[in-house]
Parts: C-alpha cells; sequence; structure tokens
C-alpha cells in the first residue's frame, strides 16, 4: 500500500510538472503585461478590498450585502490558507526553469507553495459576491480566474496549487452563506413603534386584498402559498409591475386593508396607496430586498398572516418628498437620495435590459466615477453647497457612512441625514465617508438628525432616488417625516424579542 502510494504521488507530481511546463512553454499573447500585473494587485487582498469599496459605495442595497459576503469569506479563506495550508503541507515553490523572465515576478514570494493563498482569496471573493448577487458573481468570476491563472503563468505556484486554493475559497463562500443566514434569522426582531389600537382583525382573511407582483418571482410565489393557507378569504391580485399603481389605488379604495407581496419598490407603492386612501396595510415579504419588513421584524409571510388574523398592528413613521413625481407628495419607507446613487441607479436601470445587472452595474459606476459631478443645491434657505451626496434615511440608521444599512425604530419620525460634500473626485470623497461614523462632522461628510429639510435651487434634469424608484427631481422640494402615518400590521413581540 505504501508503495502503491508513492507511485500515485510520484505520477501526481510529474503530471503537475509537465502542466506547469506546458503553460510556461505556450505564448499567451498580450498575457506578459496583464497577468503578472493582475497577481500583484491581487497581493494581500488590495485588488478584491477595493473592489469591495466600490461595490458598497456604488451598489444597490444586495449588491453591498454581496460584497461583505465577499470580504468575509476571503477572510475565512485567508485565514485558513495561512494558519493550517501552509504549514500542513510544506511543499516548495516550482524551480523556475522555463519561465520567461518577462512573466517572473520582481520579488519572488517565499511562503510554501500548496495551496495558493491568491487563489483561495480570489474564488473566496467571487463566491462569496455570487452567492448573495449572481450579476456581478458574473463580473468578478473571469477577474478570480485570471487572478489565479497568473498564479501559474508568473511561475509562482502548481497547477495543483491553484486548483485546491480555488476549492477551498469556494468552500469559503459557501461556509459564510450558511452563516449570514443563520444571523439573519437572529437578526429580524421587532422594535419599539407604538402599537396600533383598533386595527381590524381578520381571522380568515376576509376584508384583505393582496397585490401580489408576479415580477418579484419565487419568493413572492412562497409567500403566496402561506397567505392562501393561512387567511384562505382574502382576495388575491396579481399582477405586473405596470400595473401596479392602479392596482394598488383599486385595492385600497374598496378593502379594509390592503395587503401587498413584493420587494421594497412594491412596498413603497402600495403604502402610497394606503396612505392616500386612510387604510392599514398587511407586508408580504417577497422580493430580492425587503429592508422594511426586515427592519419591522416581520420574519416572513406566515408572520404577518398571525397579525392580520389577530389584529395585531403598530405605526410607523413615513419619510415624505413634496412635490412628488406626480405632483403629489411621494413618500419614502427608507431612504432618499440626491447625488451619485440616483445616477448610478439610472444608468443600471436603463443599461440592464441589454447587457445584465452585474454588468450593468459594473458600468454604472465606471461612468459615476468617471464623469458625475457634484449637484449644487440650496440646503434650509442657506448659501448654496455641493454635494456628491445627499442622503435621508426614514427613522436613524445604525452603521457608518454615506448609505448605512439598518434601523431599530421605524417610528421616532426623525430624518436621517448624511451629506457628502462635493470638491475632488467623487470616488475619494464617497470612499471617506463609507468609513466616518454616524452623526459626525468632518471636511468630507456630515451625519445629523431632523424633522424637515427644505432644498432649493436644484438644478434642472437632477434625478433623486426613493426606496429604489428613479424619477427627476423638481427645482425645490421639502423633505419631512410624518410620525405614526401608517398603520402596518405585525405580531406583538414575545418575551425574548421575536415576534409571535
Amino acid at each position: 500500500m505504501a508503495d502503491q502510494e508513492l507511485t500515485w504521488s510520484g505520477a501526481f507530481a510529474r503530471w503537475d510538472r509537465r502542466l506547469f511546463d506546458a503553460v510556461a512553454r505556450r505564448h499567451w499573447p498580450g498575457a506578459d503585461r496583464v497577468l503578472p500585473r493582475l497577481g500583484r494587485a491581487a497581493n494581500h487582498g488590495v485588488l478584491w478590498g477595493g473592489a469591495a469599496a466600490a461595490i458598497a459605495v456604488f451598489g444597490s442595497a444586495g449588491a453591498r450585502k454581496a460584497a461583505v459576503r465577499g470580504v468575509a469569506s476571503l477572510a475565512l479563506a485567508s485565514a485558513t490558507i495561512n494558519t493550517v495550508g501552509k504549514w500542513s503541507v510544506r511543499r516548495p515553490r516550482p524551480l523556475l526553469e522555463g519561465v520567461p523572465l518577462t512573466r517572473q515576478l520582481a520579488v519572488q514570494p517565499q511562503t510554501t507553495s500548496f495551496p495558493s493563498g491568491h487563489s483561495a482569496s480570489a474564488f473566496a471573493f467571487a463566491t462569496g459576491v455570487a452567492l448573495a448577487s449572481p450579476g456581478w458573481g458574473a463580473v468578478l468570476a473571469p477577474v478570480a480566474a485570471s487572478v489565479a491563472f497568473s498564479r501559474v503563468y508568473t511561475g509562482v505556484h502548481y497547477p495543483s496549487d491553484v486548483l485546491v486554493g480555488a476549492s477551498l475559497g469556494v468552500a469559503a463562500g459557501f461556509v459564510v452563506r450558511r452563516l449570514a443566514r443563520d444571523a439573519q434569522e437572529a437578526r429580524v426582531v421587532p422594535g419599539d413603534e407604538r402599537t396600533a389600537a383598533g386595527a381590524p382583525a381578520l381571522p380568515d382573511g376576509a376584508g384583505l386584498t393582496v397585490v401580489v407582483n408576479t415580477a418579484s418571482g419565487t419568493a413572492a410565489a412562497a409567500g403566496l402559498d402561506v397567505l392562501r393557507t393561512r387567511l384562505p378569504e382574502a382576495e388575491v391580485i396579481e399582477c405586473d409591475g405596470s400595473e401596479l399603481p392602479a392596482a394598488l389605488a383599486k385595492a385600497a379604495a374598496r378593502s379594509t386593508v390592503l395587503g401587498v407581496c413584493g420587494g421594497d419598490g412594491t412596498i413603497n407603492a402600495a403604502a402610497t396607496a394606503a396612505l392616500r386612501a386612510g387604510v392599514p396595510l398587511a407586508v408580504f415579504p417577497g422580493g430580492t430586498l425587503n429592508h422594511f419588513a426586515m427592519d419591522l421584524g416581520l420574519a416572513g409571510a406566515g408572520a404577518t398572516c398571525e397579525a392580520v388574523a389577530r389584529g395585531q398592528a403598530v405605526h410607523v413613521g413615513v419619510g415624505r418628498f413634496s412635490p412628488g413625481p406626480d405632483g403629489e407628495p411621494g413618500y419614502f419607507l427608507n431612504n432618499f437620495s440626491i447625488g451619485a446613487y440616483p445616477e448610478l441607479l439610472g444608468h443600471r436601470l436603463r443599461w440592464a435590459p441589454r447587457i445584465g445587472g452585474g454588468p450593468a452595474a459594473l458600468l454604472a459606476a465606471w461612468r459615476v466615477l468617471r464623469s458625475q459631478r457634484p449637484v449644487r443645491l440650496r440646503l434650509a434657505g442657506g448659501r448654496p453647497r455641493s454635494v456628491w451626496l445627499l442622503f435621508a434615511g426614514n427613522g436613524t440608521y445604525h452603521g457608518t457612512g454615506p448609505t448605512p444599512r439598518r434601523r431599530d425604530n421605524l417610528g421616532e419620525g426623525l430624518l436621517d441625514l448624511r451629506l457628502v460634500h462635493g470638491g475632488g473626485r467623487p470616488g475619494p470623497r464617497l470612499l471617506a465617508a463609507a468609513f466616518t461614523g454616524p452623526l459626525s462632522r468632518s471636511p468630507v461628510h456630515v451625519a445629523t438628525r431632523l424633522r424637515s429639510l427644505r432644498i432649493g435651487d436644484i438644478p434642472a434634469g437632477t434625478p433623486l432616488a426613493y426606496d429604489g424608484e428613479h424619477a427627476q427631481a423638481p427645482s425645490a422640494l421639502v423633505l419631512d417625516d410624518i410620525p405614526d402615518a401608517l398603520t402596518v400590521y405585525r405580531p406583538r413581540p414575545a418575551q425574548d424579542g421575536t415576534t409571535r
């Protein structure tokens, strides 16, 4: 048995070296200039850290979550490789015989060869991102593969080092996804919103009309199955995005309770209809992004069904901007922004149908970083100022940066205002703001809380964004937060803080 193992090991080593030599002998047009530089850019995770920062600043909320997953996966893979992998198999680096001098690195690595840390980091980051955002994963996959191949191409790793490193990176991405799912389930905790007395109880769903956005996909379909089982008398209307506003307005006008199944953009449209009709809202999370439902403490469609059946609801504040896109006030449950993010969102929405969501977001970020100019505004009647980004959250967000992530209470009736000052290039400014804490004042970033804000002298054609929707801003508008404006169903918290 030992002799067989030695024979197999020797045969594998010979195969590994032959493949290494084949790569060294082959001429790869254009690769001499690109691959060594790409490998150096990935040293110490710099390439992936830069990619994560760009996605976090300019990407959607889902893309930001994917960037965090990618960084976490990279950290896990790197820690595993450097503490266990490198010291368990102390394989020497390949001899550089046959590798052209133009490919060789100026400074050769001193650590052991097996497995490849660069490959593990590259595939860990790409896998972590892809599992949360397939579009961004498709953009990063060829870059990760090129980094991994560059390690053989420059002569610092055998092919098997790269293959094993890449496999470990992929495994790290799946481990982080599992941990993130567990953490997300634990994070769905209700806040301290005021109880809405007198919300109608609908034990079998009679009087509830639920409008379902069919474009939301499998998540909406799963929520619909739960709804039909738990509240069989509820009326269900399925429609696509173009029919959604009219369907919501009609359902709100003739129902005791308006229900909605979809993501944040769909829920925003439903909240607008419910506010104008003066009826309570039942939210059945079913979209790609469900930040409002998560911050409210709704774990899923089952929790909403229970709350509707028992008549358990809370009051939440609603952000408002006046005038809105149709001349009437517009509303936001999550956030409102002017500047770099609406510009990026507009480019992405325009290009995504042609080239896909991930490539469109990457191209949009490049366009904004390259050509975007700060927006000059007059705030609260003061002197004009230039800003790269104005962000207003419905309620206080936790976390650093110009576009933070999470709220504990949707009933406080305050705007969380964050400004990134103009000047210089947008990339450095937005990145600097991303590391600035909340409620801060610096030459780059200002964060404060207030009840209302008047914005004037808005240049013609300036876009705005609210809850992921995109529109043109008027020449002047007022932002404010309406306390306890909307009644939303949510189960009462149990003693452990979860809903029941």
